[in-house]
């Protein structure tokens, strides 16, 4: 199981939305996603319409005082193989709660652990193919306990003047985090959220960042798009609520290069060739080409100049 962290220190900048939507794109090629919803504002349990079963339902900040096993709080989507640990605003508070909380900062990586063995254990596999968390907007205590619960990294950028200081700052806070508290982390991908290729500032902005990150950036941006702003309202990711849009598009082309990204050993099984999904499984930079045809990787489609 591949366990991926989404984070940035700013809002605002399409982390929440890729965190859904890469998840649906995922689940769509055949993927068992779990999301796990970090960030107290709760946005991500929004988007996907989750509704709790009222007061103490099980949720990621009941899951982080101890008061639910993780397997708990995993509900049901709308989408097929995708599901989510939701939050609700006592997550507000859960930093102040564990301040003294010994093993604080692994608090959520042990309730994930329980979780991966108790389903092995039961069932012989992996109770998913990925778990990714969507954390807040700072870096604090969640934002610490998510990344000590996976081992890779994504970086959710807008591509806007302030880009490079933010995602240096960024991997300052992963090598502190890998070096005090998980070896094993890893940044594996930059995405590039936001994206508008008719300003000459956000083609600079990504020239540079692929400069300075060289084989970390996603070839795959996802550009800015009404369609994907107006799908959280609805309670539904961009795969149903316009699944023909240029925001579909991105996300279906940026999980095709994450699925390429799985060893080939630990890759899961295509799905029947629908169209839908990429078949490879070789563990290439992230900058390859972003989009497959036939299970086979092949250069992106040029965006068009106007958003949908």
């Amino acid at each position: 199981m591949r366990t991926i962290a989404l984070i940035n220190q700013k809002g605002g900048v399409g982390k929440t939305t890729t965190a859904a939507n890469l998840g649906a794109a995922l689940a769509e090629a055949g993927r068992r996603v779990v999301l796990v919803d970090l960030d107290p504002q709760g946005n991500l349990t929004l988007h996907l319409g989750v509704q709790l079963d009222g007061v103490g339902a099980a949720t990621s900040y009941r899951v982080l005082v101890g008061e639910a096993p993780f397997a708990d709080a995993v509900y049901p989507t709308g989408v097929e193989r995708l599901s989510i640990v939701p939050t609700d605003i006592d997550l507000s508070g859960a930093e102040l709660e564990l301040a003294s909380a010994f093993g604080r900062e692994t608090l959520l990586r042990d309730a994930v652990k329980k979780w991966v063995d108790a389903h092995q254990e039961a069932h012989g596999e992996d109770p998913a193919d990925y778990l990714i968390l969507d954390c807040p907007p700072s870096l604090g205590l969640l934002a610490v306990n998510g990344l000590a619960a996976v081992r890779e990294v994504f970086l959710a950028v807008q591509t806007e003047f302030f880009a490079l200081q933010g995602l240096t700052k960024l991997m300052d806070i992963v090598e502190l985090v890998k070096s005090r508290l998980h070896p094993e982390l890893e940044i594996t991908g930059i995405v590039p959220c936001l994206y508008d290729s008719r300003l000459r500032l956000a083609r600079e902005v990504l020239a540079e960042v692929r400069e300075f990150f060289p084989g970390l950036v996603f070839a795959q941006t996802i550009g800015t798009n009404v369609k994907l702003a107006e799908a959280p309202s609805f309670g539904k990711t961009i795969l149903e609520y316009a699944p023909s849009s240029p925001g579909a598009r991105d996300y279906r082309g940026l999980a095709q290069l994450v699925i390429a990204q799985e060893p080939q050993d630990e890759a899961a099984p295509a799905p029947e060739a629908d169209g839908s999904a990429a078949a490879a499984v070789e563990k290439p930079r992230v900058d390859a080409p972003a989009t497959a045809t036939n299970g086979e990787l092949q250069p992106a489609p040029r965006r068009a100049p106007a958003d949908a």
